[in-house]
């Protein structure tokens, strides 16, 4: 990891506790939805960083923020094991292969139904922020802009701040730094 890329990490836990982005200031009644992006080789550092100092940071302290972590690939795996479906999917991809397995998965993957069962998964009532990561895990089965979209209309005032292997400019996401999605311009770059 670069002394650049590990002081821009350090920053984050102190960026994500700040009244601030926990009260969606300066934001122009927007939500406070963020962009934590990097490159695509600082994975498993940034998975590393989130599970051993993030989330514990954000829940110890005089002041515990009450975060919701909602790994995008795990999210896809429950949907399809609770719909019986994974098996099927894992089976159905072998046979015919991955353009076959997201046709069919198409529906029960759909960005709208996966935004409500991950706001089932929460008490928005009990949660102070929101924290998405796994999402090239879960690519191509599901696309940030879109789940990000559908959430929208469902957090309320909660922050979300997503982790993204890849580029946001404000504009446009790149996952992995080459594959370019739709544009998406309701999310904001979380500066650190």
């Amino acid at each position: 990891m670069t002394d650049a890329f590990h002081e821009r990490l350090n920053k984050v836990l102190p960026r994500l506790r700040s009244t601030e982005l926990l009260n969606n200031k300066g934001l122009g009644n927007e939500i406070g939805f963020y962009i934590f992006d990097y490159a695509p080789e600082h994975e498993l550092e940034v998975r590393e960083f989130l599970d051993g100092v993030i989330l514990p940071g954000l829940t110890k302290g005089p002041d515990p923020v009450r975060t919701t972590h909602i790994n995008l690939f795990q999210l896809i795996l429950d949907v399809l094991s609770k719909r019986d479906l994974l098996d099927r999917a894992v089976a159905l991809q072998a046979a015919k292969g991955d353009k076959e397995v997201l046709r069919a998965m198409k529906g029960p993957l759909d960005p709208e139904k996966l935004a409500q069962e991950l706001i089932k998964q929460m008490d928005l009532s009990q949660t102070d922020l929101v924290i998405i990561s796994g999402v090239g895990s879960a690519f191509p089965m599901l696309r940030t802009n879109t789940l990000l979209s559908a959430l929208h209309p469902l957090m309320g005032q909660i922050p979300l701040v997503a982790f993204y292997p890849g580029t946001y400019d404000g504009a446009k996401l790149r996952l992995f730094d080459r594959l370019k999605d739709d544009n998406y311009y309701r999310a904001f770059q979380l500066a650190v």
